[in-house]
């Protein structure tokens, strides 16, 4: 089999627990890169909280906010907005509980709340940096978000279109938060702009993710493999599991495929 990509989520699949990487890690996409392979990051996180990673690991290409933001060497190559209505329609909501809302455009994380215990503990899991508060001027720029703070009867009123779907996030200490994805917008959709601009085909791309936001990335790619720390619905959209992200799980399944030593 010929590979020409490879597509990485980050938390739960690059970055461990702790918010480190296996050393492990870091060759095997060394490795891979010395033979070719065009290696994107692909996550739910924003793009200007990923810049550390970007340059630990010299990639120049992504696709973020799970899908809705995707740059190749520094052009974008897909950028997909939500309707300022539904935005509104979900501030609404959080208005009405105790959850908060972290709102993201290109450049900022716009938050319901700054002071709320919730999006406190969220940001020291995420490590989020460029934050402010949510105002409505910025409503038509947001391109993702996730909802903090929800309980499983509160997922539904997030869903205010049937493009919307609520998926809880698969990290330690965020059991209580959910990635607000949309079925016309997700990592599988952006991967295949992507491969599009590139001329790759679906058959040549290697994908890792661990959480359910991954499921239409996996599903796309020619070899999809789920960490052995994967959400266990995920696995069935695998062709197979690898080793937990603690275990050099990225490694590990790349040397299955032989592609590196």
């Amino acid at each position: 089999m010929t590979y020409r990509a490879l597509f990485l989520d980050i938390d739960g699949t690059i970055l461990q627990p702790d918010h480190t990487y296996a050393p492990s890690t870091l060759e095997a996409i060394q490795q891979v890169k010395e033979t070719g392979l065009e290696v994107f990051l692909c996550t739910g996180r924003p793009f200007v909280d990923i810049q550390n990673l970007t340059a630990d690991f010299g990639i120049t290409s992504s696709i973020t906010y799970n899908g809705a933001y995707a740059l190749y060497q520094g052009d974008v190559i897909f950028n997909a907005p939500m309707n300022k209505q539904d935005v509104e329609k979900m501030v609404s909501v959080a208005g009405q509980s105790e959850s908060e809302l972290v709102l993201y455009t290109t450049e900022n994380n716009y938050f319901t709340s700054l002071t709320s215990p919730h999006v406190e503990s969220f940001n020291r899991v995420f490590q989020l940096y460029q934050n402010k508060l949510f105002t409505t001027e910025v409503a038509d720029k947001i391109i993702s978000a996730s909802a903090i703070n929800v309980t499983k009867d509160q997922v539904k009123d997030f869903e205010v279109t049937d493009d919307f779907h609520l998926t809880k996030v698969n990290v330690e200490h965020a059991s209580e938060s959910y990635d607000v994805l949309r079925a016309s917008v997700n990592k599988g959709v952006a991967i295949a702009q992507m491969l599009n601009h590139l001329d790759i085909s679906p058959s040549e791309v290697i994908a890792f993710g661990d959480g359910m936001n991954d499921k239409e990335m996996l599903k796309f790619a020619g070899t999809g493999i789920a960490m052995g720390n994967a959400d266990p619905r995920l696995v069935e959209y695998a062709d197979f599991q690898t080793t937990s992200v603690t275990d050099s799980g990225i490694f590990n399944g790349l040397k299955k495929l032989g592609l590196v030593k």
